[in-house]
């Protein structure tokens, strides 16, 4: 790390410290977006055939499907108001959704801002390296050419710098990105399962599905 911000010169510190976030948030990103935690594998069949029994939807065990994942605080937030009409549940499970959604991409906007931020960085390393060697050209010459290839790639390190920490932090931020909206659409799914078994209990139990 020393030899790098060395090559480059003090604009290389913010650079390093970026990479360093980056590398945290993919990290942190990829543990908590796992599917196993955000929708855990059989639970809205669970759910569903828990709601088909007759089971008591009590909100002792409405609020332990809450804390399981986000797809059992969606389908609780469902469970809360399965005594409401069908315009009132949608808006419902809508509402929690976003509020999902923001947790799901948490630090992405920061992944994000490194991706945007880092070749610019890099470009202005280079171009403070630029004229320091210019200002140097100025007042001792030209000299040695070679001395002048090597200042010259010594600021144009930042510019490389700055691209080998943008790249991935844009293509990781993209992916997660995805993976998020492939999350919404089977919770989405899941959502719209439950409120089938919703329909036929309460049309079961002789109640208007409205």
């Amino acid at each position: 790390m020393l030899e790098l911000i060395k090559a480059g010169g003090w604009p290389m510190i913010p650079l390093l410290l970026l990479t360093v976030a980056a590398f945290a948030i993919v990290v942190e990103r990829f543990w908590s977006l796992r599917r196993e935690r955000i929708l855990p594998p059989g639970l809205g069949a669970e759910v569903r055939d828990w709601v088909a029994r007759g089971h008591a939807l009590d909100p002792t065990h409405i609020d332990s499907l809450r804390a399981t994942s986000p797809l059992g605080a969606l389908l609780a937030a469902e469970l809360d108001v399965r005594q409401r009409s069908r315009e009132i549940i949608r808006e419902r499970v809508e509402d929690v959704g976003r509020h999902l959604v923001h947790r799901m991409e948490r630090f992405l906007n920061s992944l994000g801002t490194i991706a945007a931020a880092g070749p610019l960085l890099g470009l202005f390393g280079t171009v403070v390296g630029m004229i320091q060697l210019f200002l140097g050209i100025l007042d001792h010459g030209i000299g040695d050419a070679t001395l002048l290839a090597g200042g010259i790639g010594k600021a144009l390190v930042c510019t490389a710098t700055g691209m080998i920490v943008a790249i991935p932090a844009l293509a990781f931020h993209r992916y997660f990105r995805g993976r998020i909206a492939s999350y919404i659409v089977d919770m989405e799914h899941e959502a719209m399962q439950l409120q089938d078994v919703l329909d036929a209990t309460a049309q079961a139990a002789g109640r208007p599905v409205d």
